[in-house]
């Protein structure tokens, strides 16, 4: 479910941040308020929104389900969904960072030697980016291993389907005895951010001298 979100909402945080970095428009604070706005909502309530407007009687969700059979409330869709939600201003801002901190004069060389848009896109400003790319993926990976909040609210909490980590924790504490399970599922969670954190930052660092950051 992680990899599946990471996987569908990073092309759409690099564009969004790629739009709020360069392009200065009518509506601009009001977009970025949106799209940091999972950061300040509680994770229930983001869920009980998304339950709104993806459940089956919601506006999306009832078109979704009637014209494609597609059902994202209570599955392993919904989940992936929920977490690409909360983890999209994650991704967002590590890569809005890392276009705003690139050289300018760069892609204006860029254009003088007669380069495109898109080939400035591609050869210069997406390569700048690149720290943020993956920095903000991974850690957007390693905060979806413990969102908890929206996942239950929207896709609930079934094992094998839509029951993720934290959610597992949740339920072996639920359980008579179940506190030396808990803290096994803990100690695999402590360890994957440990990883995650450590990870980008090094990647980060590593790509920032390539750069000559």
């Amino acid at each position: 479910m992680a990899a599946r979100a990471v996987g569908f909402g990073l092309p759409l945080a690099v564009i969004t941040a790629f739009v709020l970095a360069r392009f200065r428009f009518p509506g601009r604070p009001i977009l970025n308020a949106l799209v940091h706005l999972p950061l300040v909502l509680p994770p229930v309530v983001t869920g009980w929104l998304l339950l709104i407007i993806f459940g089956l009687r919601g506006p999306i969700g009832s078109l979704l389900n009637d014209w494609f059979g597609v059902r994202l409330v209570f599955t392993t869709a919904g989940a992936s969904l929920a977490c690409a939600v909360m983890i999209f201003p994650v991704m967002v801002r590590a890569i809005r960072l890392s276009l705003e901190s690139a050289d300018p004069g760069l892609d204006q060389a860029a254009r003088s030697l007669g380069a495109g848009r898109l080939d400035r896109l591609l050869n210069v400003t997406l390569p700048l980016a690149s720290p943020g790319i993956l920095v903000g993926g991974i850690v957007a990976y390693a905060t979806c291993l413990g969102e908890f909040g929206a996942v239950i609210t929207f896709a609930a909490n079934i094992p094998g389907q839509t029951q993720t980590l934290p959610l597992a924790i949740y339920a072996a504490l639920q359980v008579p005895g179940g506190e030396s399970k808990a803290a096994e599922l803990s100690l695999v969670s402590l360890a994957l951010a440990l990883i995650g954190l450590l990870l980008s930052e090094w990647i980060g660092k590593r790509l920032n001298a390539a750069l000559g950051r």
